[in-house]
């Protein structure tokens, strides 16, 4: 997640709420893009991916 948001304010964007623990164990930060849209990057611990 930090890494994610680093990159974006690295491309212009504006962090909206910097990354922080969540009250469901995870992890996560808002960021606004040049133009204008809104965006969540999350890490889920409890995330388990199919095959």
């Amino acid at each position: 997640v930090d890494a994610a948001m680093a990159e974006a304010v690295r491309a212009g964007a504006r962090v909206v709420k910097p990354a922080q623990k969540t009250f469901w164990g995870g992890y996560a930060g808002y960021f606004q893009d040049p133009d204008d849209h809104l965006w969540e990057v999350v890490y889920n611990p409890a995330f388990i991916p199919k095959d």
